[in-house]
């Protein structure tokens, strides 16, 4: 993972944080309950929008970002605990979580497929999954620059795919979609679903 990244991941995306994806957040989040499961916290950019839950159990692999976050957590109203962990191997009995939150993470994740299966296994029957994501466009031009650029930013960016089909995979899944949200003709997407009963 790229060592410098975590220092200017903030300062990069505080100008599209404040016009948009602010309240994206804020709606998405507010609509978790229970004990949840954030997946990739990063520098804990959501941990203020949690309101009427019981705790936040929040798992981050790159343990410079999870430093970022020191700051926001302490801040935070909800407890909120977390691990130095991957999505693909979620610490977490089965049927723990009430609620999933993940948001500009599964574009990173090695083995989307995998965390999907995790996050089903440690969410109770009905848990609510959200997430917001940005994905591959359908637009033939823009989904093709996005795989000519994908190698590069990759490396760039902490392993970033731009051409990942989150939604695609969520449809695999066996995950109930509820509704999903286009954002910015499509580039961006918040998903919710609830776990299989």
């Amino acid at each position: 993972m790229a060592g410098w990244f975590p220092r200017i991941y903030d300062a990069a995306m505080k100008p599209v944080e404040k016009t948009h994806f602010e309240k994206i957040r804020a709606d998405l989040i507010r609509r978790a309950q229970g004990r949840v499961l954030e997946i990739g916290f990063g520098t804990g950019a959501n941990f203020r929008y949690y309101r009427n839950v019981d705790r936040v159990d929040a798992i981050e692999p790159n343990p410079a970002m999870g430093k970022q976050a020191a700051k926001r957590i302490k801040k935070s109203p909800i407890p909120i605990f977390t691990y130095q962990a991957i999505a693909e191997e979620l610490p977490f009995p089965d049927n723990t979580f009430d609620s999933v939150v993940a948001t500009l993470v599964f574009c990173t994740i090695p083995d989307p497929i995998r965390a999907i299966q995790e996050i089903r296994r440690v969410s109770r029957p009905g848990a609510k999954i959200l997430l917001f994501e940005h994905v591959k466009m359908d637009r033939k031009i823009l989904g093709q620059t996005q795989e000519a650029l994908t190698p590069i930013w990759r490396r760039l960016c902490d392993g970033c795919h731009l051409n990942r089909n989150t939604l695609g995979l969520v449809e695999q899944s066996g995950l109930n979609i509820q509704k999903v949200t286009s954002n910015y003709g499509g580039l961006f997407l918040t998903i919710e679903c609830t776990n299989a009963l």
